[in-house]
């Protein structure tokens, strides 16, 4: 069942946001149409008045219901799909493989994404006048390893098992970021890297691709 485009969903995003990509993919492997809503990050858009009274945090993503509702934050937002559209899950029936992706999502979502933020980074060299690049590319290689090391024992041909999950939604977008304010040696992670590339010959993926979102921008 999917949601209804023409009733009013929105998912308020920005391209290159990590936890908006992560967002994209659950929605597009579920199969669920949304009205694309931009937020410039770089332009400050999610300080504005329109969007603080969306999300207080000041960030994206924020999904807008159909009944004017709005759910901020990615794994709240693919909680709610998750319970509310369970036909394509992002979840495995197994409880102990539930758990598994949870810390896998949760590695990202709370240890790495958190660290190297646009707010963070610019915080570290602004305020702390110290060296944002050496920041993130500390906190992203500690938690790839973290990352690596998990997912040798529980990968198939995703990240936990033989079905993409919630945890291959966040590892994409990870690496994506990690790509862009770190180095990133392919051969130090060769789960990491054997996952995503079976990942981005999926069409659901595609189609969520930062890249292929209407506010993207040549940089």
């Amino acid at each position: 069942m999917p949601i209804a485009n023409d009733r009013g969903v929105k998912l308020f995003n920005y391209w290159r946001s990590s936890a908006s990509y992560r967002v994209r993919l659950a929605l597009s492997f579920k199969g669920l149409a949304y009205e694309y809503a931009p937020v410039n990050l770089l332009k400050g858009e999610q300080h504005e008045a329109a969007h603080v009274s969306r999300n207080p945090w000041h960030s994206v993503p924020v999904l807008q219901l159909d009944s004017g509702e709005l759910i901020p934050q990615s794994v709240a937002i693919v909680e709610y799909l998750e319970e509310v559209y369970p036909q394509r899950p992002l979840f495995p029936k197994n409880a102990v493989d539930r758990a598994r992706v949870r810390a896998l999502v949760e590695v990202v979502n709370s240890g790495i994404q958190p660290l190297h933020n646009l707010q963070v980074l610019a915080f570290v060299k602004d305020t702390l006048k110290a060296d944002s690049k050496q920041w993130a590319e500390k906190w992203i290689g500690n938690g790839l390893d973290a990352l690596e090391s998990m997912a040798a024992s529980t990968a198939g041909t995703f990240m936990v098992g033989d079905s993409f999950t919630f945890a291959d939604a966040c590892l994409l977008p990870q690496l994506f970021g990690a790509r862009r304010f770190a180095s990133v040696d392919p051969a130090k992670y060769p789960t990491l890297m054997r996952v995503e590339a079976h990942c981005l010959t999926l069409d659901f993926v595609a189609q969520a691709r930062p890249e292929n979102q209407p506010d993207a921008v040549n940089t």
